[in-house]
């Protein structure tokens, strides 16, 4: 909850929220990329769509959202709210239950796969043509087995998502330690064994040819460092499948050191970000860059402050990267 805002307060922060967006995103977000507020710097932000509001309000071009609270608003609302806010319904993530599409059996699968018609369609109409899931860079099966699933649950999604124009993206996960055979003390030892899968740009692209001509990767700037990706496999990589952008910046660390939760915003770490952003202007990207700072923000941080610091973080790269 937030505290009341004197009349003072209020005209003081509307003032400010204005000047950011008529100045800086104007800047740095048209044409081409533009900066979508992600759940990872709005903490306590209150139901849907109270994020939304807080996307516009602040400047950023679109928002990362949920189908479930979307849907439950209802689909007219939802397009109307959208029309109203001026910003862009950016990725939402696949909306299957919890453990698909790479868990379970292939006959829980087909009846989890079964609603995501509606949903996709619910996301085309209003105006968003990305969904993303993560791919887990290890599994308990030998990385071949693992990919043959991959490449069969993957390309059943695609074909539901492509009648609806929706592109999916998967998420490739840095860090040594989220791949490695059993985490390190005081956790204790996995029940199935964790065989290292996939965890780069390259092969997450190549894996997504083979899903289809729809599907690509989710580029996390922070795992495509962690994974020793360089600048020529986004290039490599091009625009079709390249799906959306996360971005935040890394301390230098020991790799065996570095956990998910240690991200600083944009600008603050040893990351060359200018290289990165000049990279996807290269190839074309006109996407959403959505900021991921995990851990960034102490206990207490308002929604408010936390998604300006992002928003001013990002943007500042991005202008220094010539955008």
């Amino acid at each position: 909850m937030f505290a009341p805002l004197s009349r003072r307060e209020f005209l003081s922060r509307t003032t400010s929220a204005a000047a950011a967006a008529v100045m800086l995103p104007r800047l740095v977000q048209a044409p081409g990329m533009f900066i979508s507020l992600n759940g990872a710097v709005t903490p306590g932000i209150g139901p849907w769509p109270e994020a939304a509001r807080l996307a516009a309000r602040l400047g950023y071009g679109g928002i990362d959202w949920s189908v479930g609270p979307a849907k439950a608003a209802g689909l007219e609302a939802t397009k109307a709210l959208f029309a109203e806010l001026k910003i862009k319904p950016t990725i939402t993530n696949l909306p299957m239950p919890r453990g698909y599409p790479f868990g379970g059996d292939d006959a829980g699968f087909q009846v989890a796969l079964e609603p995501l018609a509606a949903d996709a369609a619910f996301a085309a109409a209003i105006g968003c043509q990305k969904m993303m899931v993560v791919l887990s860079p290890a599994s308990a099966l030998p990385k071949e087995d693992q990919r043959r699933l991959v490449v069969a649950r993957i390309g059943a999604v695609a074909e539901v998502l492509q009648k609806s124009n929706i592109r999916l993206g998967m998420e490739f996960l840095g860090p040594l330690y989220m791949r490695t055979p059993a985490p390190p003390p005081p956790a204790p030892p996995p029940a199935t064994p964790r065989i290292p899968f996939i965890w780069t740009l390259p092969e997450t692209v190549a894996l997504a040819k083979d899903c289809g001509a729809n599907v690509g990767a989710v580029l996390d700037v922070w795992h495509w460092h962690h994974a020793g990706s360089t600048v020529a496999d986004i290039i490599a990589a091009g625009k079709s499948r390249i799906v959306h952008v996360h971005v935040s910046d890394a301390k230098p660390m020991a790799p065996e050191d570095v956990r998910d939760n240690m991200r600083v915003l944009p600008g603050e770490g040893a990351i060359d970000l200018s290289a990165f952003f000049q990279a996807l202007k290269q190839i074309g990207y006109d996407g959403g860059v959505s900021p991921e700072p995990l851990g960034r923000f102490p206990p207490g941080t308002t929604a408010d402050d936390a998604a300006k610091q992002a928003f001013d973080a990002t943007a500042a790269v991005m202008k220094k990267a010539g955008l």
